[in-house]
């Protein structure tokens, strides 16, 4: 990127388009606003997750557990796992930021509650993936059913990781850009 660097909490000068890039923050100031991004997306996935994660819990109580054949019965028990890993890596960060507050360590604290945001969001596609198997598998005993699951995980991980991944790359020219 062309521009010379004016410090730390100095945007770079105009690259090659004319654009500024950066903002005018103290890394504080990065930390905290990065760390209210974080809270407003997980926001989004936590919820989907906690609801999933309600309602099977309470699958095993339908009248209809019992009939479950065995391979559906382990399915369940890995959707459940799954759901589970999910909501704790998802609700980690509030437990970290909890932990962590008032010891002037925010940027680093921020670094860590979005990397276990991020095992939670690996584990979010791979939650609902088994819970589409369980619940097409019981409501149509199909032969396509892993094929059509297998197509939505796909493009779950198209929407969730490859695009932004794509963009990401094609767009900065490093991790932080």
């Amino acid at each position: 990127m062309s521009g010379t660097s004016q410090g730390p909490d100095k945007p770079e000068g105009p690259n090659e388009h004319g654009l500024i890039r950066g903002r005018h923050e103290t890394p504080d100031e990065r930390a905290d606003r990065r760390w209210n991004e974080l809270m407003q997306e997980i926001r989004v996935a936590q919820t989907g997750v906690q609801i999933l994660f309600g309602f099977l819990l309470t699958v095993v109580f339908t009248p209809r557990f019992p009939e479950l054949s065995d391979t559906d019965r382990t399915i369940y028990i890995i959707t459940v796992s799954l759901s589970a890993a999910a909501t704790g890596a998802l609700i980690g960060p509030v437990s970290f930021h909890r932990m962590v507050a008032g010891r002037r360590i925010k940027p680093r604290a921020v670094i860590w509650a979005s990397r276990l945001t991020f095992v939670g969001l690996v584990l979010l596609p791979a939650t609902l993936g088994a819970a589409l198997l369980l619940v097409l598998r019981v409501a149509t005993g199909a032969d396509f059913v892993p094929w059509l699951v297998a197509g939505l995980l796909a493009w779950y991980l198209l929407c969730w990781f490859v695009l932004p991944i794509w963009v990401r790359h094609r767009h900065t020219s490093g991790p932080d850009a």
